[in-house]
């Protein structure tokens, strides 16, 4: 099976959103970011929202099939990663 790519957890921490796909899964992860100071990101309290669909549309042309968030960290990250690739449909061929 192949895997998602998901960024690392100071792309999220610079409250950037991502996008990916494989095949037709199709998923949106966007951070909550909470600042501990105006230059420090509280990791504890920040996380991730992370939603799934499938199909050939983008996010705003589609019906959300799933949404479950995340907390920021490692081990947070690689739960979102094993949610989104249980999504996976396989293809007929």
């Amino acid at each position: 099976m192949a895997e998602v790519f998901i960024p690392t957890l100071h792309t999220f921490a610079m409250n950037n959103i991502f996008t990916g796909s494989l095949g037709l899964l199709r998923f949106r992860i966007a951070p909550q970011i909470v600042m501990r100071t105006p230059k420090e990101v509280n990791m504890e309290e920040s996380s991730m929202e992370a939603e799934y669909w499938h199909g050939p549309l983008c996010y705003e042309k589609s019906q959300m099939e799933g949404k479950r968030t995340f907390p920021l960290s490692e081990e947070g990250r690689a739960e979102m990663k094993a949610w989104i690739e249980e999504q996976i449909i396989v293809e007929a061929k």
